[in-house]
């Protein structure tokens, strides 16, 4: 199993990221994970525009799903034709809310280029992957996921505030990938995003391999997530990064 990071930027695209956006290969199948701002553009860094096999939305958030109405562009109108239908996995109204970015009146049949799949929590395949899907605690209806092939799993918070959701899904995982949006500070707000140091105390919890905290705020400074969340965790942990690749192996 590879992951690559396509996009790691909070709420909008940062100077050197996208935002969310990753890229999960195995046994030659590619399933996107978040089609945040910008981040169809950076994909094709790291696969070819019609090579993706899936795509798997955390939650209808703008900077989680928003390129997918990009991509359905570019799979209808490509220079061989239309593209088949790949499905993707997603919150209930994935395909309305998608479809009105192209205008008040509906998508012009546009999302006929995917298969829409309404996600419930629990566990499904996608490809090679046995995934399990969880709810997470954020304003809208949103998800984290564990994503298991060959023997390893990646864990992933998708948008989340404190929850225990986060447990079973990241427990002994070798890579957790978990949000970060905030510093430590006297106004966190509740249910919506995690600090830095909490996530790193859900990684600690869950003894996993490898902390790596994502949607990070471009305004936040890099040094002060990392320092906050290394007080709480003690094994390995990085900063995403656009363009990093974990090879997971079997």
């Amino acid at each position: 199993m590879r992951l690559t990071v396509v996009g790691c930027a909070g709420s909008f695209p940062g100077p050197d990221s996208a935002a969310s956006c990753y890229l999960l290969e195995a046994d030659g199948f590619r399933l996107v994970v978040d089609l945040g701002n910008g981040a169809l553009g950076s994909l094709q860094k790291y696969a070819g525009l019609f090579d993706i096999d899936a795509v798997c939305l955390s939650h209808l958030h703008v900077d989680h799903c928003v390129d997918l109405y990009s991509y359905a562009i570019a799979r209808t109108y490509s220079p061989g034709g239309p593209q088949p239908p790949i499905p993707v996995y997603g919150p209930a109204g994935a395909a309305e809310r998608i479809g009105l970015f192209h205008g008040p009146r509906g998508d012009d049949g546009l999302m006929k280029r995917f298969m829409f799949e309404t996600l419930a929590p629990g566990s499904l395949s996608i490809g090679p992957f046995e995934v399990t899907a969880a709810h997470v605690n954020h304003p809208v209806e949103a998800f984290g996921f564990r994503f298991a092939c060959g023997g390893r799993t990646v864990a992933y918070s998708g948008d989340t505030g404190e929850t225990e959701e986060l447990m079973p899904l990241a427990r002994g995982a070798d890579v957790f990938l978990c949000e970060a949006a905030f510093l430590d500070g006297p106004d966190l707000p509740p249910d919506l995003h995690l600090s830095a140091r909490q996530a790193a105390g859900y990684a600690a919890r869950a003894g996993v391999g490898h902390a790596v905290l994502t949607h990070l705020q471009p305004w936040n400074e890099p040094a002060k997530a990392l320092s906050q969340a290394a007080a709480a965790y003690d094994g390995q942990l990085s900063l995403a990064r656009a363009g990093q690749v974990i090879d997971l192996g079997r």
